[in-house]
């Protein structure tokens, strides 16, 4: 359950109540994701990351949204490994030389830990608060980048490794 207390880094911040309810719903995805898992994950820390991982979205609604969200995280005291989350929810992940293409700082931006991926993941299976599917997620996302766009081989691999981690049938 997402509570109160849960938001107050997404209201301090500034974001809006459409952001706001983004939020809750991609974290309720991702913990129904964390618990149909076969591995240990830091629930708590997928509850903390997917709730925040927006929240540079009280500052900008462009795809550096990210980046300036690990900014504000880390202004407001967030712990490293929730500003890590927020930095690498972006799609399926994005490496330096595609954050270089796109004139954001030179860094790699791919979700390494179980929790990083999770939070990446439920936000692509959230299209504001309704939860999707990979392949209705998978079409959207080619429908908007193309066929070639290498992210797509990505979220592929995020939904296999995700799916290879699950022993619990949910709907995804």
């Amino acid at each position: 359950m997402i509570t109160e207390d849960d938001l107050k880094y997404l209201r301090l911040a500034g974001c809006s109540d459409s952001i706001i309810e983004h939020s809750i719903a991609v974290a309720e995805r991702a913990l129904e994701v964390a618990d149909s898992l076969s591995i240990a994950v830091k629930r708590d820390l997928i509850k903390k990351g997917a709730v925040n991982h927006d929240i540079g979205r009280a500052r900008t609604h462009g795809l550096d949204h990210f980046v300036v969200g690990a900014e504000i995280a880390a202004e407001l005291g967030l712990e490293k490994e929730v500003v890590r989350i927020i930095e690498r929810h972006i799609g399926a992940g994005m490496p330096m030389d595609e954050a270089i293409a796109h004139g954001l700082p030179p860094k790699d931006y791919i979700p390494e830990t179980p929790e990083e991926v999770i939070v990446s993941y439920a936000d692509n299976l959230t299209h504001h608060i309704t939860a999707v599917t990979f392949d209705k997620s998978f079409d959207n996302f080619r429908s908007c980048l193309g066929n070639e766009h290498p992210m797509l081989e990505r979220f592929i691999e995020m939904h296999r490794t995700v799916s290879s981690w699950m022993t619990a049938n949910i709907s995804i």
